[in-house]
Formats: C-alpha cells, structure tokens, sequence
C-alpha cells in the first residue's frame, strides 16, 4: 500500500556549467534539476548544497528573467537554498542538502547545512563520509549535532 520511497539524487553533471564559476552548484541550474525529480514523482530530492546563482545566464541557457537574481533572491545561503526549495513544488516534495566530502571542520561544517537547509524549509541533511569515515563514537556525535539541529524548535524558516 505504501510502497518504496524514492530519494532522487539531482545533482548537474556537466562540463559546460563551468564557466568563471562552478555552475554545478548554482542555485537555479539545482533548482531546475530539483523540478526536474519532483515532476517524475521522487519522494525526496537530495541536492548539493548552493553556492552561487546565475547559471542560467553564465552558459546562456534557458529562459529567465534578471529579476530572478535581483530582486527575488540573493546570495544568502538560505536564499539560494530556499530557491532549491521552491523547486520542490514549494517544499512539498522534500529537498535533503548533501554533507560533501569529509575533511577538518566537518561538525561546524555539517552544523551550516543542517541549519541553512532547516531553514530555507529544507527537511534534512544527507552526512555519509562526514560521519562514517571517522570513528564510531566522533561519527555518532556528528550525526547526534545534525539530529539536535531539526529537534529545536528555536531554528525555524527565516
């Protein structure tokens, strides 16, 4: 009756979103690969996180309109995360923000996504090689600082 849950990974996979920047990670190149997953019927899209927006323009692909990165949005991580969201079918179809490669500040660094993603209306955060390639009780506490994140009620939507 259920069935299985799909959790879709929606990452952009292509040269040309490298232009002056790494467009992989931009804000409405995700958001469209987000619609992309929610309009085939994924349970829950997982996606990078944001760093930047404008890819549209930068590979001079697809309709937009220069409101979209002026007055719409701006390059507040929770802005460019909320724009993920919104693709989502305005958070209807769950977005989870990926942990990223593990490396020296990966407690602070998972803190951010956790709290940027909650935040921008996001539900969750993926933590695989942040909390599994370190030892059991670090990776623990690791993913204990992302569950105390979603479990307090004074982090809401900005």
């Amino acid at each position: 009756e259920l069935g299985m849950a799909t959790i879709l990974w929606c990452y952009t996979r292509n040269n040309a979103f490298k232009a002056d920047k790494d467009y992989h990670v931009s804000a409405d190149l995700t958001g469209q690969a987000n619609h992309l997953g929610v309009t085939i019927e994924a349970d829950i899209i997982k996606q990078k996180m944001p760093e930047n927006n404008g890819g549209y323009n930068a590979v001079k692909f697809g309709k937009t309109h220069k409101k979209v990165y002026t007055d719409l949005s701006t390059d507040h991580p929770i802005d460019l995360t909320r724009y993920q969201v919104i693709n989502n079918y305005m958070g209807r179809m769950g977005l989870i923000n990926s942990g990223g490669a593990s490396g020296e500040n990966d407690f602070a660094e998972a803190a951010r996504t956790a709290v940027i993603n909650k935040r921008a209306g996001g539900m969750g955060l993926i933590s695989g090689r942040k909390a599994f390639q370190r030892p059991m009780n670090e990776g623990v506490q690791l993913l204990n600082l992302i569950q105390d994140v979603y479990a307090d009620k004074t982090i809401t939507i900005a």
